[in-house]
Parts: structure tokens; sequence; C-alpha cells
């Protein structure tokens, strides 16, 4: 056989090959029986974005292909909150995940997540999340959106939020006396800024960076991945204090009458998808935060952890925000005590397992 000959073989082998395995994932694709469109308004280097890898895994395979998931990321079908959560709603959209600010528009009680030292750490806000807390906002949307948006699961979209600034190290909040802060435009962070003393500037994000080198700003309330994603400490941003006054915390959404419409053994898949989902935004954060700690270092950075007392202070000083929440958003004292008591729960029976594990 001339070397032509088997060239032509193998190609035509080859192509038989592609061609059958072509087939099979096609076919692989039409046996679906729910196809579901997920969107995430962020990027691939997104904790959003890790865990709908995982849910798509998850859901795809625990169902034996009876489900496939097409991930969307970016602005592909939706450009924000308010638009996808639309969406959502016409049933466009299958899964969606926002932040708090994302959805308060719709569902302003959202913001009581944004509350200000009420979470104590991430194995407090995870207990909560995990538990009837969550249940009792996904019964309140469901009924402020006719049924149409499911609340799937909360997760954590980048740790937490901590002030940073380009003037000094803050230790108490009468550091910040004077201090202009860069807040997004929403009543919230800028109530809390404000209880803290200092001024709330409202700045795009874009913006930011030349906003810290030309002064407009000496301040923000963000998390340290999205400090150093923006090389910020460039910019002058070198003094960071970790008092971790709002949890990142993420909404996923499900479009109710597709969720319904499955057969229970699907819905149970499902269900466990996003709790799959939900301990990958969990740890997502924590990893990605040791490197932008390391970075923001190298890069000059200063970290200054507070003591418990310092921390107690920065929680009275915010007491004023608590008070907004529960005279202007409509039953803000409901949600506001429903996360501190779910908080005070978590916290008791974390002491007490320290009682059993540091023996």
């Amino acid at each position: 056989m001339s070397l032509d000959t088997r060239k032509t073989l193998i190609a035509k082998c080859v192509g038989a090959v592609t061609g059958t395995v072509l087939s099979m994932a096609m076919g692989v694709a039409s046996a679906a029986d729910y196809n579901l469109r997920a969107v995430a308004n962020s990027n691939e280097n997104d904790e959003d974005y890790d865990g709908l890898v995982v849910f798509k895994d998850f859901v795809e395979s625990r169902s034996n292909g009876r489900i496939a998931v097409d991930l969307y990321i970016g602005t592909q079908l939706c450009a924000n909150g308010t638009e996808c959560l639309q969406a959502l709603e016409d049933g466009s959209v299958d899964i969606y995940i926002s932040t708090s600010g994302g959805a308060a528009n719709m569902y302003p009680y959202v913001q009581v997540l944004d509350l200000p030292y009420v979470l104590r750490d991430d194995r407090v806000a995870e207990t909560v999340f995990q538990g009837d807390f969550t249940r009792e906002m996904r019964d309140a949307i469901l009924e402020d959106s006719d049924e149409r948006v499911r609340l799937m699961t909360i997760g954590n979209t980048g740790g937490w939020r901590n002030f940073a600034n380009t003037e000094k190290t803050i230790q108490e909040p009468d550091d910040m006396e004077g201090m202009k802060i860069r807040t997004i435009v929403a009543d919230l962070p800028q109530e809390l800024v404000k209880a803290m003393g200092a001024s709330p500037t409202p700045i795009p994000w874009p913006e930011l960076f030349t906003s810290f080198q030309t002064g407009v700003v000496e301040g923000s309330k963000n998390g340290i991945t999205d400090v150093m994603g923006m090389k910020f400490p460039e910019a002058g941003l070198k003094h960071m204090t970790l008092d971790g006054h709002a949890y990142m915390a993420a909404l996923w959404y499900m479009n109710n009458e597709v969720f319904m419409d499955m057969p229970e053994d699907l819905r149970r898949v499902v269900v466990d998808g996003f709790d799959a989902l939900q301990q990958a935004t969990f740890a997502s954060p924590k990893r990605k935060s040791i490197q932008a700690y390391q970075d923001f270092a190298e890069a000059g950075g200063e970290l200054y952890v507070p003591t418990l007392e310092e921390k107690e202070q920065f929680r009275e000083a915010a007491a004023p925000v608590y008070t907004w929440f529960q005279e202007n958003i409509e039953d803000g004292e409901k949600w506001y005590n429903l996360l501190a008591s779910e908080a005070e729960e978590a916290e008791e029976a974390i002491e007490a397992q320290y009682e059993q594990d540091l023996m």
C-alpha cells in the first residue's frame, strides 16, 4: 500500500470517528428534557462563574443528561439586575445571580443582606444562609413576583467589604471623620458612611482609580479581590482595615415555572446542584483572597485587623443604619430582626461547638 493510499484511509477513518462522536454529542444534547439558560453579569474570573461551572457539571451528570445548562457570562442576554430579573420573570432567562443592590429596585428588603456587622464571620454567615432565613426570603420573593421568581440559594461573591483608604490606618470610627468615601448610588451604604462620620461620595466604578489619584475620594468599601483586580494600590489606596462590615451576598434565582414543571426527582437534582454551587461560592473567595492579600502587601499596602473591642465600636457607630432600614424599608423591622436572630442562633451554636472542639 502506497503512502498516499494510507493517508487517504487514515483521513477517512478519522472523519468517520469524528462524525460518530459529533452525532453522539448531538444526540445527548437533543435528549435533554430541560435546557436551562443561566446568566451571570460578570466574567470567568469571578466566583459566580466558579459556582455556575460546579452547578452545570452537577446537574447535567446527576440527571443523566436530562437537564442541560447553558452558561451566559456577561451581558449577552440581559445587562443589569432589573433587566435580568425581568427576563427571569418573563421566562427568557432561567437562572440568574444578583447582589442585593442589583435586586433592591424590585425587592427592597433584600438590602437587609447589606446591613453592617450583623453577620460576625464566614461561619455565622454560611450557617444563616443554609437555614430558614433563605427560605423566608424565598417565600417573600415568590409572593412579590406572582410566583414567577424563586430564590434558590444565597452564596458569596467577593468575600467581605472592608474600609480602605489612601490616607491613614483606620482603627476606630473616629479615624474616618471627614473622609470622602466612595459608595454606589444607594441609600444604605451612604447611611453607613455617614454613621462613621465620613462623607459618602458616589463615583462610577470605572472612574474610581482616577478619583483616588486626584483626591476626589480618599476611601472605598470593597472586597480585597476587587481592590487588587482594579490595581487600586497603584492609585494610592494603601490602607485597609479588615472590619468586615458587609458579607458580599449573592442571590441565586430560578424561574419558578420552569422549576415546578420538572418532576420531583429532577427538582431534587437542581436543589442539590444549587447546594453544590453555594459551597463553591463560599470557598472561592477564601482561596482567591489569599493571593490578593499577598499582592496588596507586596504593593506596599498595610492591613489592619481591629480588636474585638474596636470592632464593637464600629458596630455601635453603625446603629443609625439599622434604624434607617427599619423605618424606610417596608417590613424592614421584620427582616432586620429575622437576620439578627438567625445570626445570634448561629453564634450560639458555633460557641457550643467550640466548647466540645477545644477540649
